[in-house]
């Protein structure tokens, strides 16, 4: 789960973290309205969507009187905007955030994540801050510093100091960035976030450190524990097909290929999306039905794939250890028949009473096209979709 700048800055400035004044605004009085109530001038205007390099698509800018900030909320609100995280479609800015503006001496770059290789949290920090992270780590992988952190003592200020002397930071800025670290550390903690990411974090003319940016997600998993941070939920950010597919316990992401896969575990469908590429396919969606699905909801997986209009032909990829042969057999025969198929099915099974589930699927009458192996699968698959054409 995601949410938008301005709501991971009230969220992490409960636990101490120093930021900016700023206000929301959803119109253009609102935004001129917060401008005569925040320090300045300056003020930024911010477009909220849930994506990067806003201001490479002319999402972020500075403004200098209140007129200025009611011309940039007229011109923003309503526009599409389109940043290298986007896409061509870009999001339409329905929101925006009126800040206060500050003066730079320095930009930095601070991020918290899982690291899944370590099995800790990790913080990272660089000299490179308001750069794509991305970009930095490809090319200059030494200004990237980082410190993993054992969970059984939890972040210490030793961590925080390192980071900050790596960084430069000197005198009362290092007090500065220890206290700003430890609050950043104790709000992923608190709100069970996987990834909480300060770009810029600035060094102000006067010593501060401020975060001038802040992007946070969330473990899908915990949010059951914060229904303050699931409100914050903004449904027009989310691809509707994917809000569909969390109604019915199924995860499923859309990508821009042909190929439909349905598949059980998250590690297998990973691995059929590699060799679909790997035959020279592009799969159409990630998706994992789980370990005990059942006839109902692989019917409605067929629905959530074949409602992408780009889809020309699915792979059923199943490995039947917790879950039948028979029954995901029984599903796919139901769903086909249900959501009447018009493109080419391809149904490998293997597992537990994998004879029955391939029984089943030959005697349903359905054109449905089986599969041998996971590599005979993905070569059938893209061999038909590039027939569907």
């Amino acid at each position: 789960m995601n949410v938008h700048e301005y709501q991971a800055k009230a969220l992490l400035a409960k636990y101490g973290v120093a930021m900016l004044q700023g206000r929301v605004a959803f119109s253009v009085e609102d935004a001129t309205n917060a401008a005569a109530q925040l320090p300045g001038p300056p003020w930024v205007v911010k477009a909220q969507v849930h994506a990067g390099g806003r201001g490479k698509g002319g999402g972020i800018k500075l403004a200098k009187t209140k007129g200025e900030v009611s011309e940039l909320a007229k011109r923003m609100l309503g526009m599409t905007l389109v940043t290298p995280q986007t896409g061509a479609a870009g999001r339409l800015v329905r929101r925006l955030y009126v800040e206060q503006g500050c003066a730079i001496a320095r930009e930095l770059y601070l991020g918290l994540l899982v690291d899944r290789g370590s099995s800790r949290i990790t913080m990272m920090a660089s000299t490179e801050g308001g750069v794509d992270i991305e970009e930095v780590a490809k090319h200059s992988p030494e200004k990237i510093l980082k410190v993993a952190i054992d969970p059984a003592s939890g972040m210490m200020p030793f961590h925080a100091r390192k980071l900050a002397f790596g960084l430069g930071l000197k005198d009362q800025q290092v007090g500065n960035a220890v206290k700003f670290m430890l609050a950043l550390y104790q709000a992923a903690l608190g709100l069970d976030a996987s990834l909480v990411e300060i770009n810029p974090l600035v060094v102000t003319k006067e010593g501060a450190l401020v975060a001038l940016d802040a992007k946070m997600n969330f473990d899908d998993n915990a949010m059951f524990r914060h229904p303050e941070v699931v409100e914050l939920r903004d449904p027009d950010e989310e691809d509707p097909t994917e809000r569909e597919a969390a109604k019915h316990d199924l995860n499923y992401v859309k990508l821009d290929g042909t190929i439909g896969c349905l598949v059980n575990g998250a590690g297998l469908a990973m691995a059929t999306m590699d060799i679909i590429k790997l035959h020279g396919g592009m799969p159409a969606n990630f998706l994992d039905v789980g370990g005990g699905a059942t006839a109902e909801r692989v019917t409605q997986a067929f629905k959530l794939i074949l409602s992408d209009k780009n889809v020309k032909g699915i792979l059923v990829n199943i490995f039947g250890g917790i879950m039948r042969c028979d029954v995901i057999a029984q599903g796919v025969v139901a769903a086909a028949r249900e959501v009447k198929l018009h493109v080419p099915l391809v149904v490998r099974l293997e597992g537990t009473n994998v004879d029955l589930g391939k029984k089943i699927l030959a005697e349903s009458g359905l054109p449905i096209i089986s599969a041998n192996d996971l590599g005979d699968a993905a070569a059938k698959a893209v061999k038909a979709s590039k027939e569907q054409r």
